[in-house]
This record gives structure tokens, C-alpha cells and sequence, in this order.
């Protein structure tokens, strides 16, 4: 069957996850900027949408965002692979329906205040039955449609395969506190729930990595990147990490010491090994045909600058006496929004780019100039916005050991809030831009797809 007939099968919707990932970052960050502004405004929407209400929704929508924009990319290239249609084409429409519709659900009991969940998944428990069910239908279509051949498979069906497993297993310990044996011991209950929240995030990781090598593959047009004795090297090391880095976030518990120091170990490999593959891919590659692949290739380079910041920021974490000060100030919400703006959201931004620079090339040389700019105002505002998180903390951290009380900490704290504020504006608009140039182009050729089929 020629590879044509074989992406129309579930094309159409594979972009409509990638519209309704859009989406989600697009809501994600103007939930962020507002609460920016109630951190500086502390009135401001107080009585119809609180903190308690944006901060969570951010969160959400932010996970969703990643999680979306994978699956919608594996969507895509999963025909490609194994070079023939979707195995279950009805399932990807349903597992599309279930997920608008959860999705709206949680909007919807955010902003109506109805909570229940835990950090990440603050939303009313029984929901998340629903959510596991949603993967189902991807799931079946994932192993039915390659029908995979581990022994001979490209690192990124590994890594494809071990973050749904992983999904699965994560989401299901993160509902654990419901049982008394974990809820009903603060030291349990706080050790498996991060536990299972730090393996979740190792499972997105997963996924977005692997479309990553994917990517890479393609662009460069040389199969053994993903055949590499290193890629599988750094699969391990991920999965590693999958299993074991969440550690870090458990210092305040009384665990075995063991535990934090495997967790410590663990946190200081896996970024440096990524950031050494796209290093090493980047120099594979000769002029034209970084010319040629230009966006994806800029929005990988990206994504390798903020490796290597972030790396540098978790090592300073992952110090326990360190550990002990930046815990639960904005030094962690720098490395949440390094890791989630700075290196998943630029990788998935190369796959989105990609795809459209695979399906229509004349309409994404009109847009180049665009996704240009939105990628320079974006990481450019990104750096000021995670200084100035970074510079909050420090001030929280020097207002603490100087005994200041919670009043004088926050006029410490004020400035940095400021510019993280105002920074993040810049960076939204960024990425409106680069979302304005994928969602215009996505649409486009959906619809011309649907006219001449």
C-alpha cells in the first residue's frame, strides 16, 4: 500500500489531538498569567475565578497539553512506521471524544470549585477512572499497529511502549490514598503519591523522547541514530529514572537514606545524556539539510539550551542540604517550567512543525517568518521568566533564614514577582503565535484533505 493511502487513514484526527493539545497550552498559559497577576494583584478575580481555581487548572492543562501533543504525534507517525493503516480507526475517534469530554468535565468542576484530587490531579477522584479508560483505545491501536519486534525495534518504540505501560501503572498509584493503609499515614500517603507523580512525569518523558528520536531519524535521514548503542543506553538511563529519580522530592520524608541517594545519583544523569544525543545528532547533520529542516532543527537547539540549564538547576536541587531550602519555593517551579516550556513543550513544538512541514511544504514556507518569531520571543521572555523565578526563590530563601515574617518576605518577593509576571505575558504571546502558525496550517490542510478525499 503507498505510504500516501496508508496516513490517510487516521491523519484528520491525529491533527484534531494536536489542535485540541494546542488548545490546552493556549488555556494553560492564560490560566498562568493569571495567576501571575494574583500573585501582584492579590484581588484580581478574587471572587470569580481564586488562585485555588487557576493554579490547579494550569497544572491540568499544562499536562494535558504534553500528554495530547504526544499521543496526536504518535497518532501521525504510527502508519508511517509500520507502514500500514491504524489497526482501529473508530478508536482513535472515540478515544477523541472521551477525551473532550473529560476534559471539558474537569474544566468545568475546576471552575465551579468542586476539587477532591491531589497535586496534579486535583480534580473530583471518580474522574480519573475515566482517564484511564481514555488510553485504552490508543493503547490497542499502539501495540495492534506495529505489532512490535522488540529485539529489531528503533529506541523510540522502546520509549513509546514503556510510557503508556508506565501511564497506566502511575495514574493507578496516584489513587491509592483513597485506600485507609496509604491515606491514613501521612508518611506512606506522601512517599507513594510522589512517588507515583515523579514516575507520571518519567512516562510523559517517555513519550515525548521518543518522538524526539523519531524526528531525529527522519530529518537526518539515518536510521541508526535510533539503533545506537547510546540511544539505548539512555533509554535505560530514562527508565531508570522513570523508576527511581522521584526520590528527590521525598528529603522532608523520614525514608532509608539509601533511597534519597539513589535518587540523587539517578536525578544527575538522564538530562546530560539527552543533551549529548541532540548534540551529537546536530553534528551529523550537514548544512542543507539543516537549511532544508530548519524549524524543527531550531526548535530541537531549543530544546537543548534548556536541557543543560535545567540540568544545571537539578543538580542544585538534587543536593539534600540544598534540597532542604529550595524545597517548595519558586526554584522548583523554575525547574517545572524549564522542563515543561523549555524542553517538552520545544521538542513537541519540532514534532508539530514537522508534520506540517512533511504534509505541506508551500503553505509552511508562508509561515516560517512567523513560527521565526515566535520562537525567539518565546525562549527569549522564558530565560527572564525563569530568572526571575529563580530570583523570587533565592529572596524567599534569604527572607526565611533571616527570621523575616510572611509580610516582609513577600515585599522581598514582590519585584521578582513582577517580572515573572510580565514576562510571562511575552512568553504567552510567543507561543500564540507559534500555536496561531501551526493551528492555521493544521486546519488548512485538514480541509483540503476532506475536499479532495
Amino acid at each position: 500500500m503507498p505510504e500516501n493511502k496508508v496516513s490517510y487513514n487516521t491523519d484528520k484526527t491525529a491533527k484534531a489531538f494536536l489542535l485540541l493539545a494546542i488548545s490546552y497550552l493556549l488555556f494553560a498559559l492564560l490560566m498562568g498569567v493569571t495567576g501571575g497577576f494574583q500573585y501582584i494583584l492579590p484581588d484580581f478575580l478574587k471572587d470569580k475565578l481564586s488562585f485555588q481555581q487557576t493554579r490547579p487548572l494550569h497544572v491540568y492543562l499544562a499536562i494535558s497539553w504534553i500528554f495530547t501533543a504526544a499521543q496526536g504525534s504518535i497518532y501521525y507517525y504510527l502508519p508511517r512506521i509500520a507502514n500500514r493503516p491504524i489497526a482501529w480507526k473508530n478508536g482513535v475517534q472515540v478515544h477523541l471524544l472521551l477525551q473532550i469530554t473529560i476534559s471539558i468535565t474537569i474544566i468545568i468542576c475546576f471552575f465551579l470549585g468542586y476539587f477532591g484530587g491531589r497535586e496534579y490531579l486535583e480534580f473530583p477522584p471518580f474522574l480519573g477512572l475515566f482517564i484511564f479508560a481514555s488510553w485504552i483505545p490508543f493503547t490497542i491501536n499502539f501495540f495492534r499497529t506495529l505489532k512490535p519486534n522488540y529485539k529489531t525495534a528503533p529506541v523510540y518504540i522502546w520509549n513509546w511502549t514503556t510510557g503508556i505501560i508506565f501511564f497506566f501503572i502511575t495514574l493507578s498509584e496516584s489513587y491509592l490514598w483513597l485506600i485507609d493503609y496509604f491515606g491514613g499515614n501521612i508518611i506512606r500517603d506522601v512517599t507513594v503519591q510522589w512517588k507515583a507523580l515523579g514516575s507520571m512525569v518519567g512516562s510523559w518523558n517517555m513519550l515525548v523522547y521518543g518522538i524526539s528520536f523519531y524526528v531525529m531519524e527522519k530529518v537526518s535521514g539515518n536510521t541508526k541514530i535510533a539503533k545506537s548503542p547510546i540511544a539505548f543506553f539512555f533509554y535505560f538511563l530514562g527508565f531508570t529514572n522513570l523508576m527511581f529519580n522521584w526520590g528527590h522530592h521525598t528529603y522532608i520524608v523520614p525514608a532509608a537514606p539509601w533511597v534519597k541517594m539513589v535518587a540523587y545519583i539517578v536525578t544527575m544523569t538522564e538530562l546530560l545524556i539527552l543533551g549529548n544525543i541532540i548534540w551529537q545528532w546536530r553534528k551529523t547533520l550537514n548544512a542543507a539539510l539543516k537549511n532544508y529542516s530548519n524549524i524543527p532543527y531550531r526548535f530541537m537547539m531549543y530544546a537543548e539550551v534548556w536541557i543543560f540549564l535545567n540540568l544545571t538547576l537539578a543538580l542544585i536541587m538534587s543536593v539534600p542540604a540544598w534540597n532542604y531550602y529550595t524545597h517548595g519555593t519558586h526554584i522548583t517551579v523554575a525547574h517545572a517550567m524549564g522542563t515543561t516550556i523549555g524542553i517538552n513543550t520545544m521538542l513537541l513544538f519540532a514534532s508539530i512543525f514537522f508534520i506540517i512541514q512533511e504534509e505541506l511544504a508551500s503553505a509552511f514556507g508562508k509561515i516560517k517568518k512567523w513560527i521565526t518569531a515566535g520562537g525567539r520571543i518565546t525562549n527569549t521572555a522564558l530565560i527572564v521568566f525563569w530568572a526571575s523565578l529563580l530570583g523570587s526563590g533565592i529572596a524567599k530563601i534569604s527572607a526565611k533564614m533571616e527570621h523575616n515574617s510572611f509580610t516582609e518576605i513577600m515585599k522581598k518577593c514582590a519585584p521578582w514577582f513582577q517580572a515573572f509576571t510580565y514576562s510571562g505575558i511575552i512568553v504567552y504571546i510567543g507561543i500564540l503565535i507559534l500555536s496561531i502558525a501551526g493551528v492555521k496550517t493544521l486546519r488548512a490542510n485538514s480541509i483540503k484533505r476532506t475536499n479532495n478525499s
